[in-house]
């Protein structure tokens, strides 16, 4: 509840409020809030001469795959894998790549509507600057939720479960495998090529979605007696308190690390793209 708590303080104090977008066409500010976000930046690459058409074939594509391979695993284990935190952020991933085809198909059009404009009369300067709507503040909200929780189900899954089911000469089957990298593949592509920016308070978003599913456990448990999908959860045991704390406190280095990451990117970017890289920190 503390983590619930301290993340909603967290997002209400520092998320850009949006009341004040009426039809969408705020001018970009002199100094703007963490957490603005403008409508041509869930769409466009980083790169300023690449087409935003590059961009929809990677998210198109790994849609395609994601959700392929979500339903070969529904299919093979049946409904009971969405007890699992890993098939939650694997679907919230795949949410991700459809919601940002559509907003990349969108893009497209103005993009090349734009491109007409140039052709035949002066343009509009403020349809650069739009503030973003609502699905696309969902879009940049659900990016940063995933960079944590990708890290967090896949450093898990190669550090702590693999090595484990190693010792007891357990093997993994390919979808398994695949579940917990091909994810990050694409989240990585994805992270290489949009103009996302990455403000560090939606960690809170982070902690509630991990929150979203212990709830859901719990109420599930309190309503039928079931097998829990991982041992650390059992309310029963005496080490809970600490397994809790424990778990709470790893999303911390697991959204640092995807933080490390963009910071990366930003500094390669301008280093090997100095006059077309338009990404923001």
């Amino acid at each position: 509840m503390a983590s619930m708590v301290l993340s909603s303080i967290l997002i209400s104090n520092n998320e850009c409020p949006r009341q004040d977008t009426g039809k969408g066409c705020k001018q970009r500010e002199s100094t703007p809030s963490p957490g603005i976000l403008y409508e041509d930046e869930v769409w466009k690459p980083c790169i300023r001469s690449m087409h935003p058409a590059y961009l929809l074939v990677l998210r198109a594509f790994a849609f395609a795959v994601l959700l392929l391979m979500l339903i070969l695993n529904v299919i093979v284990d049946g409904g009971t894998i969405f007890f699992y935190y890993t098939q939650w952020t694997f679907t919230l991933v795949t949410i991700y790549f459809a919601l940002g085809s559509l907003l990349s198909i969108h893009g497209c059009y103005n993009y090349v509507h734009r491109c007409s404009e140039y052709l035949h009369s002066e343009p509009d300067a403020s349809l650069d600057s739009r503030k973003a709507g609502f699905w696309a503040y969902v879009f940049q909200i659900i990016f940063q939720m995933n960079a944590g929780a990708v890290v967090l189900t896949d450093t898990v899954f190669w550090f702590i479960i693999v090595p484990f089911l190693a010792i007891r000469d357990y093997k993994l089957n390919f979808l398994i495998v695949n579940m917990h990298l091909i994810n990050a593949v694409f989240l990585l592509a994805e992270t290489a090529l949009n103009s996302l920016r990455f403000p560090w308070f939606r960690i809170g978003y982070f902690f509630l979605w991990t929150i979203v599913y212990v709830i859901f456990q719990w109420i599930l448990h309190a309503s039928i007696s079931l097998w829990w999908p991982y041992p650390f959860l059992d309310l029963s045991s005496s080490y809970s308190p600490l397994w809790y704390s424990a778990v709470a406190l790893m999303h911390i280095p697991c959204y640092g690390i995807f933080l490390l990451i963009m910071k990366a990117k930003h500094s390669l970017m301008s280093k090997w793209f100095p006059s077309s890289y338009t990404g923001k920190q």
